[in-house]
């Protein structure tokens, strides 16, 4: 008779019980992660009262896959079109905090007396939130459509990013037990490169791949194709030396911007919520409470470290980024936890053997005791902030009030930055790309053509000629591509002191690119071959070729944009299909006093989720009610203004119509009307509220649309930039006055 190996029978017990105490967390309405870590106490060696698993290895193992698969759907959450959009206030809070917090790890590490090894990784340990529990705490108790939500999400991208940072350095400091600075600095740069590359080559190759085979893509061979990719691109980031974790994210962050995203990440949620339980029972596991005992104090120290540590420092770099009191109170207040990154990084300590045994669970306490303090400390934001309010000199909040305003004004972006931002991106793509040539050169082509050619100098002419063929195009961008032709048009003709810095930027990238090509060729033969090599190169690719190079990478800049971009047009063009007042237009309705509605409210009507209209405004009278409550009612003789398609106003209006009165005055135009933020409505810094719009026009800001994006009945302190199209309902005269200044 066979029998049961270990591991079978310990995932029984392991999910057996992971299952029965979520339940129970689940009624609690607690986080499930902390029924996981509850769990894996109980099956643990360190808890006898229960049945303990026998094959610790084989569950480390599966705990490893379930940190992979973690990161993986972290990184598919993640996008790197976030890290961009994520804004300055958000830079600025997320640095500022972070930094804080590692300090305040370090210092309180040394204070108690723990190695330097210890007191490293403890800050990296306080310093990340748990964004999984953030999460789940804004949904429970209705904050997720709060304007400081947006913030903290931002914050928690920048976290993100340091958390997987953190997990290359500490590594690398792991591994030579000490800090140097030129090795740390290789370390960032190294880290950056292969970012670098592996998003310029997965977003070029990966969204072609997928059109290309989406008619045989089923649900189950996209599953299999993703989590290949992902365990693909952790061996190749093993390789390179950086951690299985890192190449997880990087894998799910570079599928996160493909058309297959969102089916991926429904497609991989069981796979992840399966090894993802595994892993945290394994956390449990790890926990030894006669440890958390003898480190009771340092636990509870630790706890308020980060309660308080955290509310204080997001909040200190929310009001420098320019976040108003009560807005940066409640960030503060939110991220006050650790969670999953903590949980890694910990382990990553334990598996380099560079940490001592206590960590862990200490870790692991602060994390519980954290999570389970999280709603609470989100419920303090209100009665701090009011407590602030009373305690603070009113010149020191009059002094917050006028930064915070000062700091949202936008200025117009300046020629010189759009003219380095484009210098920046053309220089650091095309030489990353050009460096990943030379290596691949150096360390896998010209090997594999010596071992196949017995004569090695027409092998070096094969291997070099290859290797040029593939290098050319972007030789060109680095050293002809234009850049910015306006801004840099307008730089010229500006100012003659702009003359010199203009032809440095253009010496210097003819530079980058001669060095790039001489370095290839000096791989290959000696030192003044290598030069005059070089020279011919230069000559053929800035002068004899020129043409046909540029058109060859315009096709290949034209495709990699359009992989880019391809998810945002289908989001595009899905939203356009939907309900908005870019595709709609407005009608009035005048309310007769026998039909059947009258007396009730908005909300008992329903009438936006039967027919998906708006009701943008209610005149009464000599009063109008502009964006009407859902609790407003509907009276005799008033005169509703409703935005919808023609098809929505079709079935709409037959309720409507059969009872419509009719009035003999005649009104005012009220209409849906554009106008654009220019030079001459100087609107442009102004929130909607400072503007004047309302009592200039009798009007409504209903809508912004901004760099393609579209704002719904936007707040009263959005701030307009130049170039936004504000819809608005009012007097059309008015409006059109205001239009032209």
């Amino acid at each position: 008779m066979n029998h049961v190996p270990a591991l079978i029978k310990d995932l029984a017990l392991i999910l057996g019980a992971a299952g029965v105490i979520t339940l129970f967390f689940k009624r609690l309405k607690q986080p499930v992660v902390l029924g996981y870590i509850i769990a894996g106490l109980f099956v643990g060696p360190n808890f006898r009262l229960f049945p303990t698993i026998t094959d610790l290895e084989g569950i480390k193992i599966w705990g490893e896959i379930g940190v992979v698969f973690l990161l993986f759907a972290l990184g598919i959450e993640f996008s790197f079109k976030k890290l961009v959009k994520v804004g300055g206030s958000a830079a600025i809070t997320g640095v500022v905090e972070l930094a804080c917090m590692m300090l305040t790890g370090y210092g309180m590490g040394q204070l108690l007396g723990w190695p330097y090894m210890d007191s490293l990784f403890l800050g990296g340990i306080i310093a990340i939130s748990s964004t999984t529990i953030i999460f789940r705490a804004f949904e429970e108790l209705g904050l997720k459509s709060k304007q400081f939500t947006g913030l903290v999400l931002g914050v928690l991208v920048i976290e993100d990013l340091v958390a997987i940072l953190l997990l290359v350095l500490l590594s690398t400091v792991a591994v030579s037990r000490q800090f140097e600075g030129s090795q740390m600095v290789f370390s960032i740069l190294k880290l950056l490169f292969f970012l670098c590359l592996w998003f310029v080559m997965g977003i070029f190759l990966l969204p072609t791949f997928f059109k290309r085979v989406s008619k045989w893509l089923s649900s189950e061979t996209l599953l299999v194709v993703s989590l290949a990719l992902c365990l693909g691109m952790v061996v190749l980031a093993d390789k390179v030396g950086f951690s299985a974790a890192l190449g997880a994210f990087i894998m799910g962050s570079i599928l996160a911007e493909t058309t297959q995203s969102e089916k991926i990440e429904h497609l991989i949620a069981s796979v992840k919520d399966l090894f993802g339980a595994i892993f945290f029972v394994s956390v449990g596991m790890l926990i030894n409470p006669a440890i958390l005992v003898e480190y009771a104090v340092p636990v509870l120290l630790l706890t308020l470290a980060v309660l308080l540590g955290k509310t204080l420092f997001v909040s200190v770099g929310a009001l420098l980024a320019g976040k108003p009191l009560k807005q940066a109170v409640q960030a503060g207040t939110s991220m006050s936890q650790i969670g999953e990154f903590s949980f890694i990084i910990a382990t990553l300590g334990l598996s380099l053997n560079v940490t001592s045994s206590y960590l862990y669970p200490i870790a692991v306490g602060v994390s519980v005791i954290t999570t389970f303090t999280t709603p609470y400390m989100m419920k303090l934001a209100e009665p701090l902030y009011t407590l602030l309010q009373k305690i603070l000199p009113a010149r020191w909040l009059a002094g917050l009030e006028k930064y915070s305003s000062s700091s949202q004004i936008i200025e117009s972006e300046s020629n010189w930055k759009k003219l380095l931002r484009f210098y920046f991106q053309v220089v650091v793509v095309n030489s990353v790309v050009i460096i990943a040539l030379i290596l691949l050169v150096s360390y896998i082509l010209l090997p594999f053509v010596l071992l196949h050619f017995e004569n090695q100098q027409l092998g070096r002419i094969i291997t070099t000629v290859v290797a040029l063929l593939m290098m050319a195009p972007f030789v060109w961008a680095l050293t002809a591509k234009k850049m910015k032709r306006s801004a840099y048009a307008a730089l010229w003709l500006d100012n003659k002191y702009n003359h010199g810095p203009l032809v440095m930027l253009e010496i210097a990238r003819n530079i980058l690119a001669v060095l790039l090509v001489g370095f290839l060729l000096r791989q290959l033969y000696p030192f003044w071959t290598a030069v005059t090599g070089t020279i011919v190169v230069m000559v053929v690719v800035g002068v004899i070729f020129r043409q046909r190079l540029q058109k060859f990478y315009q096709r290949i800049e034209d495709r990699f944009l359009a992989n880019l971009h391809e998810k945002e047009m289908l989001e595009l063009q899905k939203s356009q299909s939907h309900l908005s007042p870019w595709d709609a237009h407005l009608v009035h309705y005048n309310i007769s006093p026998h039909a059947p509605f009258i007396g009730h409210t908005l909300e008992q009507l329903q009438w936006r989720e039967q027919y998906g209209i708006n009701i943008a405004f209610i005149e009464r009278g000599n009063e109008t009610l502009y964006a009407p409550a859902r609790t407003e009612h509907i009276f005799p003789f008033d005169t509703i203004g409703v935005i919808g398609t023609d098809q929505q106003l079709q079935e709409f209006g037959k309720i409507i119509v059969a009872y419509e009165a009719n009035f003999p005055a005649e009104k005012e135009t009220v209409e849906l009307e554009t106008i654009i933020v220019d030079e001459h409505n100087r609107l442009k810094g102004k929130t909607i509220r400072e503007s004047g719009i309302r009592e200039e026009t009798d009007g409504l800001v209903v809508g912004i649309e901004r760099g393609g994006e579209r704002m719904l009945n936007p707040s009263s302190q959005t701030i307009l930039e130049w170039g936004d199209i504000l819809w608005i309902v009012g007097n059309r005269k008015k409006i059109r006055k205001l239009n032209v200044g």
